[in-house]
């Protein structure tokens, strides 16, 4: 961007660091391109994700390679996909769900905060973050159900060390699954570790990456000397290229400092069994059973996977959401 593109940008109203707002979005192209480049990125990290799930609930350490070639080995590659149909089932209403919430809550939060006086960045990271929150729990509300059945499915199959009370249920598919899990349970069954899963994920979507981060040049008198500051909007290619380095480093992190919570919550939705006069065990039970298996370390089991596959989702899915809404833009004028 050239000097004078940047004084002429400089005297526009100023906007919350989004390009493209919700109310810019055709959006029926939004949804229906959003389904199918999503899709495509689940299906491309679904293995990773089966082999975190095994590794959850194995009762013992068993290494990543070893995880993936005894599934290949004794159950077939299409065991890597098991559960795929149902977590896909999930996928497009669920990521429908997130990003209505998260752009309806980016496009209010960042005017209702610009209005108090707030500085463009700040009120950039509050709604980015306020967004990722909202539509993290919103988008549980989906997700839960569909890992609860998922789950099931994934772990199902012989070759490795299960954990003694897991499901003794054969489930030919996730209609099956979903028929024996509500039956003796009810929908209670199907939302076993929602309030975990909220505490897992949603922190990890209170994205602040471009929020407080803005590119700023200094205007220079005739004499040479820097007379002032204006703040300009970075362009569509920076904006993704930053987005996705810190997703990834923030994906990172977040499956290394939530791992314990995510190994718990593997465990109580698909542990099955009586135990102590109820179906499936308690948190308690729960912490109580790893410590006894494998210590500490034991919550830690699958971090390999998860770490990998946390950095990759979060990479792939704000570069592929700023890629989409550049599709879904009603007018291409503004991209330019």
């Amino acid at each position: 961007m050239n000097l004078c593109a940047a004084e002429d940008e400089s005297e526009q109203e100023i906007h919350i660091p989004a390009d493209i707002g919700w109310e810019m979005l055709d959006k029926w192209k939004f949804f229906f391109l959003g389904a199918a480049l999503f899709s495509g990125v689940s299906a491309t990290l679904y293995p990773v994700v089966v082999l975190k799930t095994r590794q959850q609930v194995a009762q013992s350490q068993v290494p990543c390679v070893k995880t993936a070639f005894g599934i290949v080995r004794h159950e077939g590659f299409r065991a890597l996909y098991r559960g795929f149909g149902t977590s896909l089932m999930g996928t497009i209403p669920a990521r429908a769900l997130y990003m209505a919430v998260l752009e309806l809550t980016k496009s209010n939060v960042g005017t209702a905060t610009i209005r108090l006086g707030f500085p463009e960045g700040t009120a950039g990271a509050i709604a980015n973050a306020a967004a990722g929150l909202s539509a993290a729990m919103a988008a549980q509300l989906v997700w839960t159900p569909i890992d609860v059945v998922s789950q099931r499915l994934m772990v199902q199959g012989g070759g490795l060390n299960w954990v003694s009370n897991a499901s003794t249920c054969k489930y030919s598919n996730g209609i099956d699954a979903f028929r024996k899990i509500v039956r003796p349970d009810g929908p209670r069954g199907l939302y076993r570790g929602f309030g975990i899963s909220i505490l897992t994920y949603a922190p990890s979507n209170a994205r602040t990456v471009w929020g407080g981060m803005r590119c700023c040049f200094y205007k220079k008198d005739e004499d040479g000397n820097e007379s002032g500051i204006n703040a300009l909007r970075p362009d569509s290619k920076t904006v993704m290229a930053v987005q996705g380095v810190c997703a990834a480093m923030a994906g990172g992190v977040s499956a290394l400092i939530t791992m314990p919570l995510d190994t718990i919550k593997t465990r109580l939705q698909v542990l099955d069994r009586e135990e102590n006069g109820r179906r499936g065990p308690t948190i308690g039970q729960t912490i109580r059973n790893l410590l006894r298996e494998g210590g500490w370390t034991a919550c830690y089991r699958g971090l390999g996977p998860r770490w990998a596959s946390m950095s990759l989702s979060a990479t792939t899915m704000i570069t592929t959401f700023e890629f989409l809404k550049r599709l879904s833009a009603k007018n291409h004028e503004i991209l330019q």
